[in-house]
């Protein structure tokens, strides 16, 4: 399986303008821009997006955790928190945190926390967060 997104980018770091988009058409010409990744500007930036794919990825792998282990959740509310800092130089992202809240009947903490810590390992976007990147570039 292979997903799609795409950047564009137009002018200098600080004052250009960027838009975003999925290949399934859920983000279409999404704005980004220095300032709403350094800023706190209002908008989008990839960390943000980084970030929104971690907590669905830990929370769908946590599912597919409790259902080979018998429970079923009503709720899993996750939230990360993507810390993006200078290093070497240049920007790196350094550490995803994630706050969990479930509902899941007849699960006790110790298995809760258990089966927790392996969604968290075995989610694939941490195994990418601690991957080798590789790129092929061209010019047009």
């Amino acid at each position: 399986m292979k997903q799609k997104a795409s950047a564009q980018w137009q002018g200098s770091l600080k004052e250009g303008t960027g838009t975003l988009s999925t290949g399934s058409g859920a983000l279409t010409d999404k704005p980004y821009s220095f300032k709403t990744r350094f800023e706190g500007e209002q908008g989008t930036n990839p960390e943000e997006l980084i970030g929104a794919a971690h907590a669905g990825c830990f929370s769908m792998a946590f599912s597919m955790i409790l259902d080979g282990a018998g429970f079923t959740s009503d709720k899993i509310d996750t939230q990360a928190t993507i810390t993006l800092e200078p290093k070497d130089g240049g920007f790196a992202i350094t550490a995803s945190h994630l706050d969990v809240t479930a509902t899941i009947p007849g699960i006790d903490d110790a298995t809760f926390q258990d089966l927790a810590g392996k969604a968290k390992a075995g989610c694939p976007v941490s195994k990418l967060l601690n991957a080798t990147i590789t790129m092929d570039a061209k010019l047009a």
